[in-house]
């Protein structure tokens, strides 16, 4: 089926995990863009519409935000993402930590994404940051619960693409690569270069769906 062309008009874009790091430096170059964007966070992050993706509540209640005041989305970046674990390997990774992992970096990027989906309008796009980490072909016996939590978020990624497909809704997976933020730790590549290549996945042709990128360059699932 034919497909409507992206929105050219200011966008409406909603992204998590937006109280710092690259969703914060993220927010800033789409408003420059001049996109309206709805940065979001947990409670008590300034400036940020309250969105807790662990807490389905709160989602409904930062969606019901958005539609009462915007009425519609054009792009979701769901962001937010917890514990970098490169301190414990798989034999004896807390149990407990990894499932919290997958509250945020899995579970939180899903019901986010399903409760925006009435609001997501034809021609938008639904990006995922992942993580290089996350594809089948990385070896590392370190970070077990951001690894498979990112693969686990990639699968998603490629079922929900060919679901929404005929809605004309893109699903796309992006890696920022290793990035100096809080969470990332020093070493990474500049914050500038994660959101450059965040940006790369948003301004992909809608013939993107259901890809997985670095830098605009694809990566193995």
């Amino acid at each position: 089926m034919s497909r409507p062309d992206r929105p050219t008009e200011r966008r409406t874009v909603l992204v998590t995990g937006a109280a710092r790091g690259l969703g914060q430096a993220l927010c800033v170059e789409l408003r420059r863009r001049g996109d309206h964007v709805i940065a979001t966070g947990r409670a008590g992050a300034d400036g940020l519409l309250e969105l807790d993706v662990r807490d389905p509540r709160s989602v409904a209640r930062a969606i019901d935000t958005i539609r009462d005041r915007h009425g519609g989305i054009d792009l979701l970046v769901n962001n937010a993402a917890v514990d970098f674990d490169t301190d414990q390997l798989a034999s004896q990774a807390d149990l407990d930590r990894v499932r919290d992992t997958f509250e945020v970096n899995l579970f939180g990027a899903w019901r986010t994404t399903q409760a925006a989906l009435p609001l997501l309008r034809p021609g938008a796009a639904v990006i995922m940051v992942s993580s290089a980490l996350g594809s089948s072909a990385h070896r590392s016996a370190e970070a077990p619960g951001y690894q498979l939590s990112k693969l686990a978020l990639n699968g998603l990624v490629r079922m929900l693409a060919l679901e929404l497909a005929p809605r004309s809704i893109d699903v796309r997976a992006v890696s920022p690569g290793w990035t100096a933020t809080d969470m990332g730790g020093a070493g990474g590549r500049p914050i500038s270069d994660g959101v450059a290549s965040i940006l790369a996945a948003v301004d992909a042709p809608a013939a993107a769906t259901g890809t997985y990128t670095q830098d605009g360059i694809a990566l193995p699932w």
